[in-house]
């Protein structure tokens, strides 16, 4: 497999179709040896089933583990810690990796209970997990769909599942886009296999999925981001870090230059250019419109992902625009006072509902009792 290509496959046997995908890429040939250590990165971001939209399918790695395994590769564990808010040992009992783990003697390593250590990534310095120093080959499997922050997220945006919760804190406090850019070159992936069955093209964390049935492959994050960008209707000007990645030396985002290869039966691959690759999704985007609603200082993205639904609601219900206070969200607001935030970082707010993160339920039954005049606690969302 070339470095400017990315491969599609569509069908509904995902193991089947995964190793059909890996032998056209010839991944084995990429694997320096036998005793090589393998890592396989899914994306667990929360206790959501992949049916869902969010998560990758246990099938996908499933598929992974089988073509390795049948090559004789056994050093092999999977690793990934889910979002700050959630645990991660939930995530791989409701994704269905815990049986994955038992049946194929995979170990699986919990990345939230990881020690770390620093890391210079192109000029700035990154706490990553230890397991990395483990592992000799990286197989990144992220969900090709949308992100309430960045947009979109997939191969560059994933590997945030390898840095510590604190790390990740700090991300948002630096703004997300450089420290994606900069944790790529800390962290090299030397293969890709993107879900992309049915991931929401909204929220990061799913319950709106679109059905596409296709799995994916590369080895350049850089250009795989750039076409899901294409795939999704956006510019890549529009997802900062994959620029930034690009100009660290990471990989190329010229679609000019990638070549596509699609299989929609076995043994059957069709090139194309990716400018006239099939953009198969419509362009259409559920999120509420939240520049003129909500005040974002750096957020963390369970919080924020737990707010967009709610205003979702809220909209549909009619009461949005009953709203005469932006909503304030995010680490920023610790320690300072206003009218209305969301969690704990704005417990100095008149009115805020509690949480690190609020739930959904929570937040819309917070703003929904503020937006229709019932009376607000100013220590939370309960009732005064």
């Amino acid at each position: 497999m070339k470095e400017n290509q990315i491969l599609r496959i569509y069908g509904t046997n995902y193991k089947e179709m995964t190793k059909r995908l890996l032998e056209k890429a010839e991944l084995e040939k990429r694997i320096p040896g036998k005793e090589c250590r393998i890592g396989i990165k899914p994306n667990l971001v929360s206790p959501t089933p992949a049916c869902l939209g969010a998560t990758t399918h246990p099938e996908v790695v499933a598929g992974i583990i089988e073509y390795l395994q049948e090559r004789e590769f056994r050093k092999i564990v999977m690793a990934e810690g889910s979002w700050v808010g959630d645990r991660t040992e939930e995530s791989v009992k409701a994704c269905g990796f815990d049986v994955l783990s038992e049946t194929y003697g995979v170990p699986f390593l919990d990345t939230q209970k990881e020690g770390s250590f620093e890391q210079d990534c192109a000029g700035m310095k990154l706490n990553l997990c230890n397991c990395l120093k483990e592992i000799d080959f990286m197989i990144n499997v992220p969900v090709m769909k949308g992100h309430c922050q960045t947009k979109i997220t997939c191969a560059l945006k994933n590997m945030k599942g390898m840095i510590p919760n604190r790390e990740k804190r700090r991300f948002h406090s630096l703004g997300l886009h450089k420290p994606i850019a900069h944790l790529a070159a800390g962290i090299h992936q030397d293969f890709i296999v993107v879900d992309h069955i049915c991931g929401d093209l909204d929220s990061e964390d799913g319950g709106n999925p679109v059905s596409c049935n296709c799995v994916m492959a590369g080895t350049d994050p850089v250009l795989m981001d750039a076409y899901v960008c294409f795939l999704l209707h956006y510019q890549t000007e529009e997802v900062p870090y994959i620029s930034m990645a690009e100009e660290l030396g990471i990989g190329s985002a010229d679609l000019n230059l990638a070549e596509i290869l699609v299989s929609a039966e076995p043994g059957k691959w069709i090139s194309e250019p990716a400018g006239e690759s099939k953009r198969e999704l419509e362009t259409r985007r559920r999120i509420v419109d939240l520049k003129d609603v909500v005040e974002a200082v750096e957020s963390c993205s369970a919080c924020y992902a737990y707010l967009v639904p709610a205003l979702e609601k809220l909209k549909e219900e009619g009461l949005l625009s009953g709203l005469d206070e932006r909503i304030c969200i995010g680490q920023g607001y610790q320690g300072k006072q206003g009218k209305i935030g969301i969690g704990r970082c704005t417990s100095g707010f008149a009115y805020h509902v509690n949480g690190c993160p609020p739930t959904e339920q929570q937040i819309y039954d917070f703003l929904r009792e503020y937006l229709t005049g019932g009376k607000l606690s100013r220590e939370g969302s309960e009732p005064a």
